[in-house]
């Protein structure tokens, strides 16, 4: 941070000794401990905010885009029928016809895969029982 030498650190503890005396100096390094400590705690503190607000930001930004996208893909999607709409239409006779196969029913019954009420299984698979 300060790029201090070995040097140079000799020397502040040369000068440190001469000038507040080793009977002091324990004392001295105490209070210059709790000083870098209480730095530390406001420099870690401030970093913190700073984070917060850019991560909040971002949030932001991110809930902005994500309306902008909704909006594009609710106006680019077909409106869903109403109620109105859904109702089928009213037929003037009143022979209602039976409802049809499915396709895959009607091939199954022409090449005579199955007999009709038998139920229809998945064929036998031809691999080794797992270890």
């Amino acid at each position: 941070m300060f790029d201090v030498g070995a040097s140079e650190l000799l020397m502040i503890v040369i000068v440190a000794v001469v000038v507040i005396g080793p009977k002091d100096m324990p004392m001295a390094m105490r209070t210059a401990g709790r000083w870098i400590g209480k730095m530390r705690k406001v420099s870690n503190h401030f970093r913190a905010g700073i984070d917060a607000m850019v991560r909040e930001a971002e949030l932001e930004e991110m809930e902005r885009k994500w309306r902008e996208q909704n909006e594009a893909i609710m106006k680019a999607a077909p409106q869903l029928p109403t109620a109105e709409e859904m109702q089928p239409p009213q037929s003037s006779t009143s022979a209602i016809e039976p409802p049809r196969p499915a396709p895959e029913a009607e091939a199954a019954d022409e090449t005579g895969a199955h007999e009709p009420g038998e139920e229809t299984r998945p064929a036998p698979s031809h691999l080794p029982p797992p270890p």
